[in-house]
């Protein structure tokens, strides 16, 4: 029993050990051209010079490596002008539904605990289907569907209107609600980008783990690789590390509480839709896991099979565009650029302004993140994350394949 104690103890330990960062090379160890790269300086420049953003953070991983990290501009400029630092952590907003909620999903699938096509009442008591029209047959939504966004579920929920009419935080009023609100179209006939399908995905992992997301994700993902700057409502002696995001009613600003309304108010922070904080080295380490089939410097979240799953677009919504928790070439993939592998390369966006692209075929992964919400929520980033995606595309000169 000591050793078995002793053994367990250990373990505990080696997973708390910080990972360290990805070995920093220059773009040309990696097969990147460093003058081509670093025209993304300008453009990131540009957006910083016009207002659109306060500053921001690029980091561009190549083979399992750091080619390219740099900040700028600022973190902040209200109350106080601060200067970015490539360390600076960032509300992720939308970034938390692959890079939180999905993964989680994918471990448990691969476990044997659920089945993406399990019907989501098999996990959540009282959840509707949607019901046809025309026949009267309720037809039932599936794990499958929520993960690509071709549930029919509304985009989002009233939250001031819920925590009106509920305590706050209330995640189990906002179940309720997504349970029964109306169904906009039968699964997998359309896309529609919905954060309600990753907070149902929250509720599902909570119920067969019996913890938090949050408390879920930081154990078997955050936990495994090591990392310190990636989690859940961070502790307030981290908020100096935070960009803030928008200024509130009372003239103060967003630092380190989640920005996005039902994250915050409905599910207090812990949410599948929003609510992860992480920084450029800490996103690095989860996308050269990502690219390497689920593994890092010996940890692994993910086996490669799944990983492959998780990162192609399902057959039978394959003209929606949406694999699982990550978009392919939805409407919503301008981000991801015009020059990396089609339909293969993978990313997400988030409402605050950050971003991820990752190609598994030129084993590239473009972090941009910006606080493009502070501190008025008016700064648009669209075109910036192409811009800096082409440009990141445009500067591989040695193609994996050929070596």
């Amino acid at each position: 029993m000591k050793k078995l104690n002793f053994f367990l103890l250990t373990s505990l330990l080696s997973v708390s050990i910080a990972a360290q960062p990805l070995t920093r090379v220059s773009p040309e160890d990696v097969g990147l051209d460093s003058k081509r790269l670093s025209q993304a300086d300008f453009v990131i420049g540009e957006s910083i010079d016009n207002g659109t953003i306060p500053g921001a953070v690029l980091a561009v991983v190549k083979d399992g490596k750091m080619a390219y990290l740099k900040a700028y501009g600022n973190k902040s400029v209200f109350p106080l002008k601060v200067k970015m630092e490539t360390g600076t952590i960032f509300d992720l907003a939308s970034v938390t539904k692959p890079m939180g909620t999905a993964i989680s999903v994918m471990q448990l699938v691969e476990s044997g605990r659920l089945r993406l096509t399990d019907d989501v009442k098999m996990y959540l008591t009282g959840f509707d289907g949607y019901r046809d029209p025309d026949t009267g047959k309720e037809i039932d939504i599936r794990i499958i569907d929520l993960l690509t966004h071709s549930s029919g579920l509304p985009p989002y929920a009233p939250a001031r209107e819920l925590a009106g009419k509920h305590d706050s935080p209330n995640p189990k009023a906002l179940l309720d609600y997504i349970s029964k609100c109306k169904r906009d179209f039968k699964p997998t006939t359309k896309f529609q980008y919905s954060c309600l399908n990753f907070i149902t995905l929250q509720y599902i992992v909570e119920m067969i783990s019996g913890m938090t997301l949050a408390d879920y994700a930081a154990k078997n993902i955050y936990d495994v690789l090591g990392l310190k700057h990636t989690l859940y409502n961070p502790p307030k002696e981290m908020f100096n590390m935070i960009a803030p995001t928008e200024i509130q009613s009372d003239s103060t600003v967003l630092a380190g509480v989640v920005h996005d309304p039902l994250a915050r108010v409905m599910n207090g922070g812990n949410s599948g839709n929003a609510g992860l904080f992480s920084n450029a080295d800490d996103m690095a380490v989860i996308a050269a896991a990502l690219i390497n089939g689920g593994e890092y410097e010996g940890k692994r979240i993910l086996g490669p099979l799944t990983v492959k799953t998780m990162t192609t677009v399902p057959e039978g919504v394959r003209e929606l565009g949406r694999s699982l928790g990550w978009d392919n070439y939805s409407s919503y993939s301008s981000n991801l650029g015009n020059l990396f592998t089609p339909s293969l390369t993978y990313g997400h966006t988030g409402y605050t302004g950050t971003s991820i692209v990752i190609d598994p075929v030129q084993k590239v992964a473009v972090i941009l993140l910006t606080n493009r919400v502070h501190p008025y929520d008016k700064g648009s980033v669209v075109r910036l994350r192409a811009l800096v995606a082409n440009i990141v595309a445009g500067s591989v000169i040695q193609n994996p394949e050929v070596n």
